[in-house]
């Protein structure tokens, strides 16, 4: 055999054995896929069974919780139902002592009742026996002493009568009196300035609730500071967005007023800045006093005063007496104490001096020792005012004697001032007080179940027991009650009393 037929046979050979091998290999390739296949399936398997059985848990879980849930809902709609019952048969046994209450109150007003109208059979009858009794003592027949009482009462009643037409008269001659003095009225015409009412509380708003406490500071010290740099009690309390000042003198409370303004708006509070606030507050409360002052002496031409009085003039600016602006009350006084002095002839420079200065002394009373008008004549005579000027001063209310004409003319002046309508109001607790006075007057009296001051006091309304006091009683009770009033009471114009009888009969058909 020749070389390539060799080769070629070898090769056969060797390709033979290669596909053999390669069936084999193929053959064990595919049994491991199979087997890797089986492995596979065989987990998918086995977590499926541990996902079902991990299902199956939950869901029991679920049921138990659920079952928990309606179990406890069924137990607290029992527990209300049981509540519930409760409740009913405790207002069922209310109900029941309720009426059994009221039984029991309506047979004791039976009771009553029948005890009342054995009482009444009584007093009418005792009450005939006195009549009777009364009969044999005086020798007067009921109806004789009936007209005996008319005749007393008609004689009371003509003495009333009389006193009012006295009381008519002497209005009348007053009252010419007052139309021979039209040139005052005149002047009261000529001379019209604004009033306010202010007491002794300012009143300060602030932005908000937070302010307050910003105000009264840590362990209160800036409202220490406040009250000790101004000398005025500061009121916070309950009051929303404001705080009240309090103190008797108009002029620290205007300084403290100012001040806390300042600090509100700058939000800066503590005691150092407090000081130099306060501070800044009394020079511009120096200005206006003194600017007030000398508009005062300008508006009423009373040229050269010196500082002190201006200032004092100033002061009353801050100052009220029954509402009247006390500055305006003295302005006032001095022009009308110029047109009477005018139409009288007297020096009229001099009349509007004193009527200008009477009331000074009111700026420094709660400083100094005695009446303002003595105050007030004592500092214009240290500034060497006039002697006449100084007279009418003191003598404004009568405490010195008169020394010359213009010291009356400010007196008039003053209380045309003073008590013309709308300058002055009365405070509430003098109010408070008439109405409390007419009432207990009214209820002094016996037979008398109720009484109502009304309509500002100028009238006492007044319920009788009608068993005690008859219709002829009640107009002597009026009477009586009325001079009682002119005897212990001062009040202007006149009082009306009215006795009010009422008898009420009551019947329920059933």
């Amino acid at each position: 055999m020749n070389e390539p037929v060799v080769m070629a046979v070898v090769i056969l050979v060797v390709a033979a054995i290669g596909l053999v091998i390669g069936f084999f290999a193929r053959g064990m390739l595919a049994n491991q896929g199979i087997k890797a296949a089986n492995e596979k399936a065989e987990r998918i398997v086995a977590e499926a069974r541990a996902q079902q059985k991990e299902l199956i848990l939950q869901a029991k879980e679920e049921q138990v919780q659920l079952q928990r849930e309606v179990d406890d809902e069924s137990r607290a709609k029992r527990l209300d139902l049981q509540n519930l019952e409760r409740r009913l048969l405790q207002r069922d046994e209310q109900l029941d002592q309720r009426t059994d209450m009221l039984e029991e109150r309506d047979r004791k007003l039976l009771l009553r009742e029948q005890e009342l109208d054995a009482q009444r059979a009584e007093l009418s009858a005792a009450k005939a026996e006195q009549v009777q009794a009364l009969e044999r003592v005086s020798g007067l027949s009921a109806e004789e002493a009936k007209a005996t009482l008319v005749e007393e009462v008609r004689e009371e009643a003509e003495k009333d009568s009389v006193r009012l037409v006295r009381a008519i008269e002497r209005s009348a001659r007053e009252g010419a009196e007052d139309k021979a003095r039209d040139v005052v009225i005149t002047a009261i015409q000529r001379v019209m300035v604004d009033h306010t009412a202010e007491g002794t509380v300012t009143t300060v708003p602030i932005p908000s609730d937070e302010m307050k406490g910003r105000i009264i500071g840590r362990e209160g010290r800036n409202i220490r500071a406040l009250e000790q740099a101004t000398g005025v009690d500061l009121i916070i309390d309950d009051t929303p967005d404001s705080v009240m000042l309090s103190g008797f003198d108009p002029v620290r409370r205007e300084v403290a007023r100012l001040a806390l303004t300042k600090l509100v708006q700058d939000g800066r509070i503590h005691p150092g800045r407090i000081e130099d606030v306060v501070n800044k507050a009394q020079a511009e409360v120096d200005v206006v006093i003194r600017e007030a002052g000398e508009s005062a002496a300008y508006d009423t031409a009373v040229p050269g005063l010196p500082a002190e009085i201006l200032t004092l003039l100033g002061r009353l600016r801050y100052r009220t007496s029954f509402g009247q602006s006390v500055l305006n009350h003295v302005k006032e006084t001095s022009l009308l104490s110029g047109i009477i002095a005018a139409e009288l002839g007297a020096d009229v420079q001099v009349a509007k001096l004193g009527g200008l200065l009477h009331d000074m002394g009111k700026a420094i009373d709660h400083e100094v020792e005695g009446p303002h008008a003595a105050i007030g004549a004592e500092i214009a005579a240290k500034h060497n005012l006039s002697p006449k000027a100084v007279n009418a001063i003191a003598a404004h209310h009568r405490e010195v004697d008169y020394t010359c004409q213009e010291a009356p003319i400010v007196q008039i002046a003053d209380a045309i001032s003073a008590s013309r309508p709308g300058a002055r109001g009365e405070t509430m607790d003098t109010y408070m007080k008439r109405l409390t006075e007419l009432q207990e007057i009214a209820n002094g009296f016996p037979g008398v179940e109720k009484s109502f001051a009304v309509q500002a006091g100028r009238e006492v309304r007044i319920l009788v027991k009608p068993n005690e006091i008859d219709d002829l009683a009640s107009g002597r009770l009026a009477r009586d009650i009325v001079r009682q009033i002119e005897e212990t009471l001062t009040y202007p114009g006149q009082i009306k009393v009215t006795v009010i009888r009422e008898t009420r009969s009551v019947e329920y058909a059933k």
